[in-house]
C-alpha cells in the first residue's frame, strides 16, 4: 500500500482560513457509497434516527503556543506544548538549536519559566516548569491558540477553535468535526431521540503530520490520551446489543471507540493511549457512521475514511468536493459517511 495512493490535488484557495460565519451553516457532503448529496450542516439532523448514539469528543484546546526568551542572551524562542503533567511538559521548540539540556526559558516577564531536561529529535524537548498558581490559567493569559500550519490568518475569537461542548482541557488541536454543532442543533438532536455520549481524546499535532514513508505499513502512528466513562460505555454497549447505530463525530472519536473495542472486546470505563492506525482492510469493530471534515493528502486520517467508505467512494467524494469548491481542513466543511463499506 503506497502513500501516493492517498494523494490528491487541492487548490490552495480551498483551504479555509477562517471559520464559517455561523457554525451550522457550513456545507455538508453526505456520502452513501458512490451517491452524494450537497447539504448544509444543519441538515445533519435529517440523517440521524431515533435510537442512534452520537459520540462527541469533549476535549478542550489549551492555549499551548508560547513565546519567550533565553534570559542570558535575549534569544526569542517559541514553544508548543504537546503534553503536560504537574510541572513537566513535552514541547515542540520552534528555534530548537538554541535550547539545549539545562537551558532556561522565561515567559511573561518570568511569570512562567521552563528548564530543559531532555533533548529529543525533530525539535522535541522536555521541560521542568516553574510557576505560581494554576498552570492552565497562566496558559490562558500568556499563550495563543496552536492553529494548524496551513492556517495563516489570525483567529479573532479563541472560542471559534473550540467546540461548544468542549470541557476537558488538554488538546493541542481542536476536534474539528465538532466545530459545526451549535447548542440549538444539539438540543434538537436530543429532542429527536438521539443519545449524545461524550468521550475524551486529547488531540496532538501528530494528527496533521503527513505519512513520510512510501510503504504505509511502515508508518509509526502517534499516541493520544483518551478516557471513556462508565456512563458512556453503558450507552454504547446497549446500542451495540440493540443493533442501533453508533455515529462518531470526528476521527478522534473513531480512534477512541475502535481502540477500546479492539483492546477489550466491549466498551468499558477506561483510560489509556491510542496508537491505533486505521487504513484500508481494517476490520471495523465499533463505528457505524462518521461525521468528519475533509483531510490532508497523504495523512493517516484520509486513510481512515478510505478504510471506512472504500477508497473508490472517498476518491469520488473528494473530487466532487474540490469541483464544488467545498472548504477544506480544520475550518472547512464536513462530510457525513452514512455507512461503512462492507465489501
Amino acid at each position: 500500500m503506497n502513500v501516493n495512493d492517498f494523494d490528491f490535488d487541492l487548490p490552495e484557495e480551498l483551504i479555509a482560513q477562517t471559520p464559517a460565519e455561523k457554525r451550522s451553516e457550513s456545507r455538508l457532503l453526505v456520502v452513501d457509497g458512490m451517491n452524494l448529496e450537497d447539504k448544509h450542516f444543519y441538515n445533519i439532523i435529517d440523517y440521524l434516527n431515533e435510537g442512534d448514539v452520537l459520540v462527541l469528543n469533549d476535549t478542550r484546546v489549551i492555549a499551548a503556543r508560547l513565546f519567550g526568551e533565553k534570559p542570558e542572551t535575549g534569544a526569542h524562542v517559541e514553544l508548543l506544548i504537546l503534553k503536560f503533567e504537574g510541572k513537566t511538559a513535552e514541547c515542540l521548540v520552534g528555534n530548537a538549536k538554541v535550547v539545549k539540556l539545562g537551558t532556561e526559558l522565561s515567559f511573561g516577564n518570568g511569570k512562567l519559566k521552563a528548564v530543559c531536561t531532555h533533548v529529543g529529535e525533530e525539535g522535541l524537548r522536555n521541560f521542568d516548569l516553574v510557576f505560581d498558581g494554576i498552570f492552565l490559567e497562566i496558559l490562558d493569559e500568556l499563550g495563543q491558540m496552536p492553529l494548524p500550519p496551513y492556517i495563516h490568518e489570525r483567529l479573532e475569537d479563541k472560542e471559534r477553535y473550540q467546540t461548544v461542548y468542549s470541557r476537558v482541557q488538554g488538546s493541542a488541536a481542536a476536534p474539528t468535526a465538532g466545530l459545526h454543532f451549535t447548542p440549538e442543533l444539539l438540543e434538537a438532536i436530543e429532542a429527536k431521540g438521539i443519545t449524545i455520549a461524550p468521550v475524551t481524546l486529547h488531540v496532538g499535532l501528530g494528527t496533521f503530520r503527513p505519512v513520510k514513508v512510501d510503504n504505509v505499513l511502515e508508518h509509526k502512528m502517534h499516541s493520544e490520551a483518551y478516557t471513556m466513562s462508565q456512563e458512556t460505555a453503558e450507552i454504547l454497549n446497549d446500542a451495540k446489543q440493540d443493533g442501533r447505530r453508533i455515529i462518531a463525530v470526528g476521527t478522534n472519536s473513531v480512534r477512541t471507540l475502535e481502540t477500546v473495542m479492539s483492546k477489550y472486546g466491549t466498551f468499558k470505563e477506561c483510560q489509556g493511549n491510542s496508537e491505533i492506525f486505521i487504513y484500508p482492510d481494517y476490520e471495523w469493530k465499533a463505528v457505524d457512521a462518521i461525521i468528519t471534515n475533509f483531510h490532508l493528502p497523504k495523512s493517516t486520517l484520509i486513510m481512515l475514511v478510505s478504510a471506512f467508505m472504500g477508497k473508490e467512494a472517498i476518491d469520488h467524494a473528494y473530487k466532487h468536493a474540490v469541483d464544488s469548491k467545498y472548504r477544506f481542513f480544520s475550518f472547512g466543511d464536513s462530510m457525513f459517511l452514512k455507512a461503512r463499506n462492507t465489501k
